[in-house]
């Protein structure tokens, strides 16, 4: 209302923990047969469990199609991470870039 900007929020929800448990309880109760896939599904998901957040992976993967180096160009690695996700606030693709460097968090 009166022109007032929407501001872009992301929640990325990463629930493999039930999905997990229930790959371990059929475990518990398989046939030879099932058990090596079994064991293997309950593999994929841990490794999945593991895997880099989905909004630093996210954040990287737009970075390396615009060809910027978000360590050495930062401030156009936040106008870019900002054109790919309109209505992101200014501080939460500063948050999002600075994210792909350890070392920033500090600044």
């Amino acid at each position: 209302m009166f022109g007032k900007k929407l501001e872009t929020h992301i929640i990325v929800l990463n629930d493999l923990d039930d999905g997990r448990e229930a790959v371990r309880r059929a475990l518990e109760t398989a046939g030879a047969e099932d058990v090596p896939g079994l064991q293997s599904a309950l593999r994929i998901l841990d490794e999945a469990a593991s895997a880099e957040d989905p909004k630093i992976r996210w954040t990287r993967e737009v970075l390396a199609k615009a060809g910027i180096d978000p360590l050495e160009r930062e401030v156009h690695a936040v106008r870019e991470v900002r054109k790919e996700l309109p209505g992101l606030s200014l501080v939460g693709a500063v948050d999002m870039v600075r994210a792909l460097n350890p070392d920033a968090k500090g600044r």
